[in-house]
């Protein structure tokens, strides 16, 4: 294992540790402020800080596992175990807007009223300086790592910002103006952003599982740096997936079909070292073939569709 792919690992456990050691104490914190103030807006809250607590230790869980070598049984890594992670992420995120959903129709038949607002505003204040302060931590560790297990963690905490916002406004509203009722329209809103955001985490990690081609502007990119060497004759069967973290490319790379097999392999190894200056730990398999080679190519038979179809032959 490199010094690069140590160090990405060490500031991904270093984020996954941040993040538990915050959602406990918010926890905490949240739990007095709607036992005190009998917030619905800051009890949704706390349940969410709850679903962290359990999110954050599967991601602290993933990125262990995902950080660990190839092996005999995994040649390809243990990286997708973090869009698992994303996946088990989603699904709390979606189970906590549905909980606090459901709390707020029984305030709708039972209303509650909201006591000790400037207690709340000073949890929730406290909770907002915390968070953001973890967000900004955590998105230079995924920009620096591409961890999508990171990177989830960082949105669902992105919506606990706007989260917190609102329940600090929501309580300024009921303090100032006592419409207890907006207590209860904050969580609905709450609420559903929660469930939004988990279905961008789910489809997310789903698009990582079922490896979903890599955007565009990658591929063209491939296709630029391989056809920049002039003993490069064509690219073709290009195909790319995401590994958690960790890009992988196959392509066939046509060549001058009179090249003696150790040059083929020299060309083969420059093309190579060229990808990986801008991909750098991206797996790579090229298969060579004699330029002008008639045969029967994956690109005439994949199915065309989506920003991707641009290779498709019909």
């Amino acid at each position: 294992m490199n010094s690069n792919t140590d160090e990405k690992n060490r500031l991904k456990r270093a984020a996954t540790i941040a993040s538990v050691a915050l959602a406990i104490s918010l926890s905490l914190l949240k739990t007095f402020g709607a036992l005190y103030t009998g917030s619905l807006a800051v009890l949704s809250s706390m349940i969410d800080s709850l679903a962290d607590i359990f999110a954050s230790s599967i991601t602290f869980i993933a990125v262990k596992i995902s950080s660990k070598p190839a092996d005999s049984n995994h040649r390809y890594g243990h990286g997708k175990v973090e869009a698992v992670s994303a996946l088990i992420q989603s699904a709390f995120v979606a189970g906590s807007g549905i909980f606090v959903m459901y709390d707020g129709f029984s305030r709708m038949l039972k209303p509650v009223t909201i006591e000790q607002t400037g207690a709340g505003i000073l949890i929730m204040s406290v909770s907002l300086i915390a968070t953001l302060a973890l967000i900004v931590f955590q998105k230079y560790v995924a920009q620096k790592t591409r961890s999508q297990a990171i990177a989830a963690d960082s949105a669902h905490y992105t919506v606990d910002v706007v989260t917190n916002i609102s329940i600090i406004l929501t309580l300024i509203v009921v303090k100032l103006f006592h419409i207890s009722w907006f207590d209860t329209l904050t969580a609905f809103t709450v609420s559903s952003y929660l469930i939004y955001n988990a279905y961008k985490l789910a489809r997310d990690a789903l698009a990582l599982l079922t490896d979903k081609e890599l955007g565009e502007e990658i591929r063209l990119n491939i296709k630029k740096i391989v056809l920049s060497h002039d003993f490069a004759k064509g690219i073709h069967d290009l195909r790319t997936r995401d590994l958690g973290g960790i890009f992988m490319f196959e392509f066939h790379l046509e060549l001058d079909g009179d090249l003696s097999l150790y040059q083929a392999h020299e060309y083969t190894d420059a093309v190579e070292a060229s990808l990986l200056r801008v991909y750098p730990g991206a797996q790579i398999i090229i298969h060579e073939d004699p330029a002008g080679l008639a045969e029967d190519r994956l690109d005439h038979k994949i199915i065309c569709s989506g920003p991707n179809a641009s290779d498709c032959l019909l």
